[in-house]
């Protein structure tokens, strides 16, 4: 029927319903025993019209019947003129008997559709025709509905008895099947069409309950009502009733609402081209039932806005009998289960829908990807789902560049990262101290002065044998002589640590401001020689503050760089040097790099004294990639002057700590000040842009000698 195309005022003549069927309500069932011991049935998807292969699929699976769940491929010749450029593009998409090469060529961009119309014809659609003449005959019986892309005429032709073909059972809402088979009486029930909620009142070129046109079919309101009517007429409780329908009651509500009502045992359904078959019941991938009702409740909200713009113009055309089917259609969607634990909900032991654990659900891959079978003996049926799957292969060629690789790996862009993870406490000072000056590994110093780590040792180990002065270990010393030995060592550790406090309490900002490249983490860069060495026979563990900070000191080979100890992280900087031969505005730097889209992050000018020119300016972009673009501004011009532009080094941007000398010829103290002024004085950077260590001091404005 089609409501919604005309006015309800001039709706009013019986002619314009749909015509009702002969047997609206002769239901057309039949039994079939495939082997009352033993069976098994295949049941595939979108066999899309290739339909030699169904023999040799169910000969490999060693199935007595098939179950297809649409897009059977039900085209002859004079269905193309019918079916419009879309759809017809679609069928060429994905018709299996069209070869890769040919497929791509009809699919080009320089195709128009009427030369895909004119090239394409329906040898490369379907074999139906083959089928329907008797040149491939079906060996076993084969049950399937009708799905999104048929011919809603050819579908006609086999209601009314034009069409028939040997072991070709078209299921509708009408035909039901009972296959006998394992000690299971199977009853099939079919729907067919896409569900599409705008639709469910328009029949097309549809009789009848059935809609379709242009090569599509899709599913009515009055379809599923005489659905309803069929199973309430054959009903059986020494069934097992098996739905099939080409939508898929996962995705869509209205159906899931329509095996309640049916009171489906199992559903099968297509998928969207799927390379794995799926299995599941409503409490596996529902959080709770709240979630299956709220599917549910969606469905009810789609139908219902369909409904009431057209429930008006519905009633004025449909008559009694498709009044009666109309009804069980509107049970369908008013079907949602009560919540659990409310009054009226279903009678069960749990208060719960049965349906709600009880119902499996298979979703179907394609033909050509794989399958499901049902093994059923004595009773219990038994599925086999194969899928083809995804191939991974292209993965084992993937360059190098192309692999992301994780935390703590080698190759780690994450700054600290190691081989070796670090370590979770004290560590004992080695028996012998290392042939090289450097010691091997590098701990983190200053454990001596925790009570947590150093009071006890750890359960199980030895004394910690100490070392002479010249790397030789002894036996146990007595108890004096180990308390001297350790107020010594406390003595020395204190002292080294308040040099390092004071000196790190000065530099902790700008190490925070320093450019660090990941990859190269400061605790294997090379020393500059001006940091205070360490001593030998420092107890290697974490300090109370770095176990505050939840800092471990990794186990590495390194130079015998210091792990730092501020508790800021490095932070990656990209910074340009700036020589203005004139003085230029904050505004007019920005604009000079290209503003807003520049990836500028601050512009910072060292001389900050009022009344001095700004002609030197350090600009910090977020990334390596915006750094480049600056640095080719090299040499233009801003008011009409050019502009010196050069990756910031530590001649030009650092400045010494404070305190410190005031540096060397022109770049002394006085411009180092206006650098630590401008937020750029930070440790940490090369000469180049590459790491340094936590504890190095710049070239110019050195601190300690």
């Amino acid at each position: 029927m089609q409501p919604t195309s005309r006015p309800a005022s001039t709706s009013t003549r019986p002619a314009a319903s749909p015509r009702p069927r002969a047997h609206l309500h002769q239901v057309n069932s039949q039994t079939k025993v495939l082997d009352t011991v033993h069976g098994r049935i295949l049941c595939i998807a979108d066999i899309r019209g290739r339909l030699s292969a169904l023999n040799d699929l169910a000969r490999e699976a060693n199935a007595k019947a098939v179950i297809h769940t649409g897009d059977f491929g039900f085209f002859e010749s004079s269905s193309l003129e019918r079916i419009n450029d879309r759809t017809l593009r679609h069928l060429t998409m994905y018709s299996p008997l069209i070869a890769t090469a040919q497929r791509n060529h009809l699919l080009s961009p320089d195709n128009t559709p009427a030369s895909i119309r004119s090239t394409v014809d329906i040898s490369l659609i379907t074999e139906f025709p083959l089928l329907l003449s008797g040149q491939i005959k079906l060996q076993i019986p084969m049950f399937t509905v009708w799905g999104a892309c048929e011919d809603v005429i050819i579908l006609e032709k086999f209601r009314t008895g034009t069409f028939a073909i040997d072991n070709l059972h078209v299921l509708d809402e009408a035909t039901t099947r009972c296959l006998d088979v394992g000690g299971v009486k199977l009853r099939l029930l079919g729907l067919g069409g896409a569900l599409v909620p705008h639709k469910m009142f328009d029949n097309g070129d549809g009789n009848a309950t059935i809609a379709g046109g242009q090569g599509t079919m899709w599913t009515t309101a009055l379809q599923i009502g005489e659905l309803v009517d069929t199973a309430q007429r054959v009903f059986d409780p020494s069934e097992t009733r098996l739905l099939v329908t080409h939508a898929s009651p996962g995705r869509e509500g209205i159906i899931a609402q329509l095996a309640l009502v049916l009171k489906a045992d199992l559903t099968i359904s297509a998928g969207l081209h799927f390379r794995y078959a799926s299995s599941y019941n409503e409490f596996s991938v529902q959080g709770d039932f709240e979630g299956f009702r709220h599917k549910l409740l969606v469905g009810k909200e789609g139908f219902d806005k369909v409904w009431d713009s057209v429930k008006t113009q519905v009633d004025t055309v449909i008559d009694e009998h498709q009044r009666i089917l109309l009804d069980k259609a509107l049970s369908v969607i008013e079907r949602i289960p009560q919540p659990q634990g409310q009054t009226g909900a279903p009678p069960t032991a749990t208060g719960e829908e049965p349906a709600w654990k009880n119902c499996w659900n298979w979703n179907l891959c394609d033909a050509a990807f794989g399958s499901l079978a049902l093994d059923i003996k004595e009773g219990r049926i038994s599925a086999e789902l194969r899928s083809q799957g995804f191939n991974y292969a292209y993965r084992r060629t993937a360059t190098p560049g192309n692999v992301v690789h994780t935390p703590n790996s080698t190759s780690s862009s994450l700054p600290n990262a190691v081989a070796n993870p670090p370590t979770k406490g004290s560590t004992p000072v080695p028996t012998e101290k290392s042939a090289s000056p450097m010691p091997k590994e590098v701990k983190s110093p200053l454990a001596a002065t925790s009570p947590i780590i150093s009071a006890t040792p750890k359960e199980g180990a030895s004394s910690l044998p100490q070392t002479k002065t010249n790397g030789t270990p002894t036996g146990p010393p007595s108890d004096k002589a180990e308390k001297d030995k350790q107020k010594k060592r406390e003595k020395k550790e204190k002292k080294e640590r308040s040099e390092r406090e004071t000196k790190d309490k000065d530099s902790a900002e700008e190490r925070a401001e320093a450019s660090v490249s990941p990859a190269d983490p400061p605790a294997t860069q090379p020393k500059s020689g001006k940091e205070t060495p360490v001593s030998d026979e420092v107890v290697k563990a974490s300090t109370p503050d770095v176990l505050e900070a939840g800092l471990k000191s990794p186990t590495t080979d390194s130079a015998g760089t210091r792990t730092p100890t501020s508790r800021r992280s490095y932070k990656q900087s990209w910074t340009l040097f700036v020589r203005l031969q004139a003085p230029a505005h904050e505004a007019e730097v920005r604009d000079f790099f290209g503003g807003d889209h520049s990836g500028i992050v601050r512009v910072s000018y060292p001389n900050t004294q009022q009344g001095r020119s700004q002609k030197i300016a350090y600009v910090e972009f977020g990334d390596e990639e915006s750094m480049k673009v600056g640095l080719e501004k090299n040499n233009e011009k801003i008011n009409e002057s050019p502009v010196e532009v050069k990756i910031a080094t530590d001649k030009e941007d650092r400045g010494g700590p404070r305190g410190g000398p005031r540096g060397r010829g022109a770049r002394g103290g006085f411009v180092a000040r206006g650098f630590a002024a401008a937020g750029l004085t930070g440790k940490g950077r090369g000469t180049n842009g590459e790491a340094r260590g936590p504890g190095e001091n710049g070239k110019t404005g050195d601190a300690t000698a």
